[in-house]
């Protein structure tokens, strides 16, 4: 009985750590609107870099990929909750969507959808337990390889082997440095402000200062 009883509070207690409250929609919505508007830029300034980079060694482009996938490491990161990954990187790929911009609406919610999911399967392996630095560019990673894949289908079916390997092995790094890292750091930027206060991202790191 006492074991049965042990394990039904453990379930309780998970599943209100991990039930959203309205802060974390509110939070993780301005965080998704936040980064969309980034990606919009994005859009634009990318150009430059990926006029330079595709001649050189083609599926270098790649490196390129990050500031369209840090949406959802970065509302993961902050919000540690169930969906934070897809609901902020979907949200971000709206804005840009509604914004407007040479993909197409749909393609650029698609794109947003699988990115999400890719950073969201690596924080739920973890059982949105650990939020380091090498499980942030983990996500960063699988965001970057789930976005890439769906790029290779959609934008370049038929590509040969040279190019898939060099795209995906420079879209992981992008993803993890970028997506990663810097997304991160930036988490921890926020919380040393005392800005984050009522999130248990920002109150680990600002018990440690």
């Amino acid at each position: 009985m006492g074991v049965s009883t042990s394990a039904s509070a453990d379930t309780s207690s998970t599943s209100r750590i991990h039930r959203w409250r309205i802060v974390d929609i509110v939070v993780a919505s301005v965080i998704g609107v936040a980064s969309g508007l980034i990606f919009v830029l994005w859009n634009i300034a990318y150009i430059g870099p990926n006029a330079f980079l595709t001649p050189l060694l083609p599926g270098l482009q790649g490196l390129l990929d990050g500031p369209w996938l840090f949406a959802g490491v970065l509302g993961a990161l902050i919000i540690r909750k169930p969906g934070a990954a897809i609901y902020t990187e979907l949200l971000a790929a709206i804005v840009s969507a509604l914004v407007g911009n040479t993909w197409g609406g749909f393609l650029t919610l698609e794109a947003g959808l699988v990115q999400g999911l890719g950073a969201e399967v690596v924080f739920l392996l973890f059982f949105y337990r650990r939020w380091s630095l090498p499980v942030a560019m983990l996500a960063g990673v699988g965001a970057a390889l789930a976005g890439g894949v769906n790029n290779l289908l959609l934008w370049w079916p038929g590509s040969d082997i040279p190019f898939i390997i060099v795209y995906l092995i420079s879209t992981s790094i992008s993803g993890a440095v970028i997506a990663g890292g810097l997304s991160w750091l930036l988490a921890r930027g926020l919380a040393a402000t005392g800005a984050l206060d009522r999130f248990a991202s920002g109150r680990e790191v600002r018990a440690r200062v």
